[in-house]
């Protein structure tokens, strides 16, 4: 019995003694101690945490060189390797991580919305609940800072920017054909509706080098990655009817809707401005299916539409309207595939074609063309750290367009191009800290028709001062082949991509609720095309002769904080722009630019009512154009444009809602330029014709039921 208890003391005197102290402070770079940290020795149970001074202290049975780790919410995980026995009131200085919620976000030129967005400008319930966008993505975005409101195009023109300057993208793929079917003067709608997207990037400029084609703008729509139950959506529409479905599984889920539009019946109820022979007429649908696999999430998205018009325009040079008479055909495929490997290895890949076809009848003469456009795209980024990300890849635009025209008892002309576009990028992302980050990227890219090649750096910088705050800079070059209506010509003639460079300062405040924006920027555009005819045609004398400046300050502002119920958000625009391109024969202001721009946009929701009440007022400066009457070229400004909307949302039940919204209530007889007959009447005088809305007003009604698991989603979000 003497000799075990003598083991035991022995055992227990050598246990004791073989015990090492590590201990420490652990702070922050600024020697500020960190209270709450945890401290241990790297496959062991021997640790401890730091107290309000920063010290800690742990006894521990291993000896020479072990592993100990640092770790705390908002700091880097630190890891030192240590000598036991000489580990003693040693300081431990962390890193303030770079992933966290307050740390610097690199926002220059770009504004998202969506659940996985840093900082919110929109979400995606303002793309449908903002009284007169009629759940049109394009309208929604004309109330942000930096675009204009074009109402006889109804498209997205950015910063002094043409309409095709800005490229559309779904799940990073590029769409050929991003709008609906139009005619001369009424304004068409984006193709893709709201229904399937969780979040939107709408870039103004200073884009990341992942995106090329684009001199102005990229719209990077995101469909959902998950389904979060199954449900079905039934809408009932004074101009149509439309239906969706959602159905989850364990491992994939399925969506889509489909909607028919026919304005027929809402144009013998309220008559508009135009001699419809046969009413715009629409059948459209999208689906998205999407499987999770162990790594990542395959998406296959699909959309179609089919559009018919036929329309009598007047002209103050024709005695009889023309006839226009329009069948569009459209379908857009879009897959891609996004993994996570081991080693910080992230894999994005997919594929997009896009078909349009158009058949147009003007009077009796016969214009046909068809597109086909294809994207192929790889991406792979890499994690060295928190600090440092790099990504890179390439991807490849294919294009093949044909046109032919006939007029009236003559022969066919036949018009038509092939374009391959190669591109590769690669772009780095570098955080010197939490307040300080920056992306540094460069894109090159080879044109196979234009036989050219172009090199476009891209950099962009940004530093937060305090928890809401920070600035940004961003600059870079971008290139642009010219639009399709010079390429059909590309056996006549030879010509080069179009160039701008974008300079932007960026200063952005978020907080309760709060957004503040508020950027400067300059563009220079080179090489734009110029050519000597009136209208673009194949003996015209092309050249990239052309060039212009955009410069402004965009403002933004949105609160859903002060006041109970209500969201609003103000924006406002200054442009100061000028070009000498296509047949202007002296450098002014396009005539779609308007100098000052304003947007006011307010939801309200009253409880008592069950109800959602929204109002947007627009208004836009005077925009330029030529009074033949007067010496000049874009020489006299129209009225200046005001429109004030009206929305009401009103819940039945929780799944049944009567929604009401009417656009222009107040009636404003708004001006977007003149057409002016080509030769002077008998004292000399050159009569002329306004160009104005289709409708003052457009008023709409429809009923929206959900049937749902949880009997509580409703479609309030899809207005």
């Amino acid at each position: 019995m003497k000799t075990f208890i003598t083991f035991c003391l022995l055992f227990l005197g050598t246990t004791i003694w073989a015990q090492q102290t590590i201990s420490g402070t652990v702070t922050d770079n600024k020697s500020k101690p960190i209270a709450g940290a945890n401290i241990y020795l790297d496959g062991t149970y021997d640790g401890a945490s730091s107290d309000e001074k920063g010290h800690f202290s742990f006894t521990t049975t291993t000896t020479g060189n072990q592993t100990l780790v640092v770790s705390f919410l908002t700091f880097e995980t630190t890891t030192l390797m240590i000598n036991v026995a000489d580990f003693k009131e040693k300081t431990i200085k962390m890193r303030e991580s770079v992933n966290s919620l307050d740390a610097v976000v690199v926002t220059a030129g770009t504004m998202e919305t969506g659940e996985k967005a840093r900082v919110s400008v929109l979400k995606p319930l303002d793309i449908v609940t903002t009284a007169g966008s009629a759940g049109n993505i394009i309208s929604a975005l004309q109330t942000l800072p930096g675009t204009q409101s074009v109402g006889e195009d109804g498209r997205l023109f950015v910063r002094g920017g043409e309409a095709d300057e800005t490229q559309t993208f779904v799940d990073g793929i590029r769409v050929g054909q991003p709008y609906g079917a139009s005619a001369n003067n009424v304004p068409t709608r984006g193709r893709f509706s709201p229904f399937l997207f969780s979040g939107i990037s709408f870039s103004t400029g200073g884009y990341s080098a992942e995106y090329g084609e684009a001199l102005s703008s990229v719209l990077l729509l995101n469909t959902q990655d998950q389904a979060d139950q199954n449900k079905t959506d039934v809408s009932l529409m004074t101009v149509g009817l439309g239906v969706g479905h959602t159905q989850k599984w364990k491992k994939s889920s399925l969506s889509f809707n489909t909607a028919y539009i026919d304005l027929a019946p809402y144009q013998l109820l309220i008559p508009q401005d135009v001699d419809w022979n046969r009413p715009y007429q629409s059948l459209s649908g999208e689906t998205v299916y999407r499987y999770n696999t162990e790594r990542g999430i395959f998406k296959l998205y699909a959309a179609f539409d089919a559009a018919r018009f036929d329309i009598n325009q007047e002209s103050i040079n024709s005695i009889n309207p023309i006839r226009f008479n329009l069948e569009n055909n459209n379908f857009y495929l879009n897959s891609s595939y996004k993994a996570n490997y081991s080693g910080q290895w992230q894999l994005t890949t997919g594929l997009g074609y896009g078909y349009a076809h158009n058949l147009i009848y003007i009077d009796q003469n016969q214009v046909r063309n068809d597109e086909h456009t294809s994207h192929l795209k790889l991406k792979l980024r890499k994690g060295f750290s928190d600090r440092f990300k790099l990504s890179f890849g390439g991807d490849y635009f294919l294009t093949r367009f044909s046109e032919s025209y006939q007029a009236y008892q003559a022969d066919t002309n036949f018009l038509d191009y092939h374009s391959g576009i190669f591109a590769g990028y690669t772009e780095g992302e570098l955080f010197l800290s939490k307040q300080l980050g920056a992306k540094i990227g460069v894109r090159w890219s080879y044109n196979d028709l234009l036989k050219t090649s172009a090199l476009t750096p891209r950099v962009s910088v940004a530093y937060k001062f305090n928890k809401s705050s920070q600035f940004s800079l961003a600059y870079g070059t971008f290139e642009q082949t010219p639009g399709q209506a010079y390429l059909k010509f590309s056996k006549y003639h030879r010509f080069e991509n179009e160039q701008a460079a974008h300079y932007i300062l960026n200063f952005q405040y978020a907080k309760n609720k709060k957004t503040l924006r508020l950027e400067g920027y300059y563009k220079d555009y080179q090489n734009l095309i110029k050519y000597d005819t009136d209208q673009i045609q194949y003996d015209a004398r092309f050249s990239n002769a052309g060039s212009g400046y955009a410069k402004g300050i965009d403002c933004f502002w949105r609160d859903g904080y002060t006041f109970k119920n209500l969201e609003y958000w103000v924006s406002y625009s200054y442009i100061n722009t000028e070009r000498n391109y296509k047949n202007y024969k002296i450098q002014t202001t396009p005539s779609f630019v308007a100098n000052h721009s304003l947007s006011v946009v307010t939801k309200y929701w009253i409880e008592k009512w069950r109800s959602q009440l929204g109002l947007t007022q627009s208004f836009a400066s005077g925009r330029p154009y030529t009074n033949l009457n007067e010496g000049g070229f874009l020489n006299q400004r129209t009225k200046s444009y005001s429109s004030l909307s009206f929305s009401w949302a009103y819940l039945l039940s929780q799944q049944k809602i009567l929604y009401f919204s009417v656009s222009n209530v107040l009636g404003t007889q708004n001006v977007f330029g003149y057409e002016y007959a080509n030769q002077p009447n008998s004292t000399g005088y050159y009569n002329r014709r306004a160009i104005t809305p289709t409708a003052d007003r457009f008023f709409f009604v429809g009923f929206f039921w959900t049937i749902s698991d949880n009997k509580k989603d409703n479609q309030l979000n899809n207005l």
